[in-house]
Protein backbone atom coordinates (compact mmCIF):
# COMPACT_ATOMS: atom_id res chain seq x y z
CA UNK A 1 0.00 0.00 0.00
CA UNK A 2 1.04 3.55 -0.65
CA UNK A 3 0.91 6.20 1.97
CA UNK A 4 -0.22 9.72 1.23
CA UNK A 5 2.58 12.21 1.61
CA UNK A 6 2.24 15.75 2.85
CA UNK A 7 3.86 17.01 -0.35
CA UNK A 8 1.26 15.17 -2.47
CA UNK A 9 -1.55 16.61 -0.35
CA UNK A 10 -0.27 20.17 -0.81
CA UNK A 11 0.15 19.57 -4.52
CA UNK A 12 -3.47 18.39 -4.80
CA UNK A 13 -4.76 21.41 -2.86
CA UNK A 14 -2.70 23.73 -5.06
CA UNK A 15 -4.08 22.16 -8.26
CA UNK A 16 -7.63 22.48 -6.96
CA UNK A 17 -7.11 26.16 -6.11
CA UNK A 18 -5.48 26.95 -9.46
CA UNK A 19 -8.31 25.25 -11.37
CA UNK A 20 -10.97 27.00 -9.24
CA UNK A 21 -9.52 30.50 -9.62
CA UNK A 22 -8.68 29.87 -13.28
CA UNK A 23 -12.29 28.94 -14.04
CA UNK A 24 -13.52 31.89 -11.99
CA UNK A 25 -11.40 34.37 -13.96
CA UNK A 26 -12.15 32.80 -17.35
CA UNK A 27 -15.86 32.69 -16.51
CA UNK A 28 -15.88 36.33 -15.51
CA UNK A 29 -14.63 37.44 -18.93
CA UNK A 30 -15.83 34.76 -21.33
CA UNK A 31 -19.34 34.10 -19.97
CA UNK A 32 -20.67 37.60 -20.81
CA UNK A 33 -19.33 37.31 -24.36
CA UNK A 34 -21.00 33.93 -24.92
CA UNK A 35 -24.20 35.12 -23.23
CA UNK A 36 -24.45 38.21 -25.47
CA UNK A 37 -23.87 36.04 -28.53
CA UNK A 38 -26.60 33.60 -27.47
CA UNK A 39 -29.07 36.44 -26.81
CA UNK A 40 -28.32 38.04 -30.18
CA UNK A 41 -28.86 34.71 -31.96
CA UNK A 42 -32.14 34.21 -30.10
CA UNK A 43 -33.33 37.71 -31.05
CA UNK A 44 -32.51 37.06 -34.71
CA UNK A 45 -34.43 33.77 -34.68
CA UNK A 46 -37.47 35.42 -33.11
CA UNK A 47 -37.36 38.25 -35.64
CA UNK A 48 -37.17 35.74 -38.49
CA UNK A 49 -40.14 33.80 -37.14
CA UNK A 50 -42.23 36.96 -36.80
CA UNK A 51 -41.31 38.24 -40.23
CA UNK A 52 -39.81 41.40 -38.79
CA UNK A 53 -38.83 44.04 -41.32
CA UNK A 54 -36.89 47.11 -40.31
CA UNK A 55 -39.06 50.15 -41.03
CA UNK A 56 -37.78 52.74 -43.44
CA UNK A 57 -35.99 55.25 -41.27
CA UNK A 58 -36.02 58.77 -42.65
CA UNK A 59 -35.41 60.52 -39.34
CA UNK A 60 -32.24 61.83 -37.82
CA UNK A 61 -30.68 60.45 -34.66
CA UNK A 62 -32.32 61.84 -31.53
CA UNK A 63 -35.41 63.05 -33.38
CA UNK A 64 -38.78 61.96 -32.05
CA UNK A 65 -41.09 60.48 -34.66
CA UNK A 66 -44.77 59.72 -34.08
CA UNK A 67 -45.96 57.25 -36.69
CA UNK A 68 -49.59 57.07 -35.65
CA UNK A 69 -51.76 59.85 -34.36
CA UNK A 70 -53.03 58.86 -30.92
CA UNK A 71 -56.74 58.39 -30.45
CA UNK A 72 -57.83 61.39 -28.37
CA UNK A 73 -61.29 60.30 -27.32
CA UNK A 74 -61.41 60.73 -23.62
CA UNK A 75 -64.67 60.72 -21.81
CA UNK A 76 -65.04 63.41 -19.27
CA UNK A 77 -66.73 62.17 -16.17
CA UNK A 78 -68.64 65.33 -15.21
CA UNK A 79 -71.36 63.47 -13.42
CA UNK A 80 -69.44 61.96 -10.57
CA UNK A 81 -72.34 61.53 -8.26
CA UNK A 82 -75.15 63.27 -6.44
CA UNK A 83 -74.28 65.87 -3.84
CA UNK A 84 -76.08 65.32 -0.54
CA UNK A 85 -76.12 68.12 1.98
CA UNK A 86 -76.07 66.96 5.56
CA UNK A 87 -76.30 68.50 8.97
CA UNK A 88 -74.70 67.32 12.13
CA UNK A 89 -77.20 66.13 14.65
CA UNK A 90 -76.36 66.70 18.29
CA UNK A 91 -77.89 64.51 20.95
Amino acid sequence: MQEASFQGFLRTILIILVVYYGLKIVGRYLFPIFFKKMVKNFENKVKEQQGYQKPYDNSKEGETVIEKKPNIRTKSNDKVGEYVDFEEVED
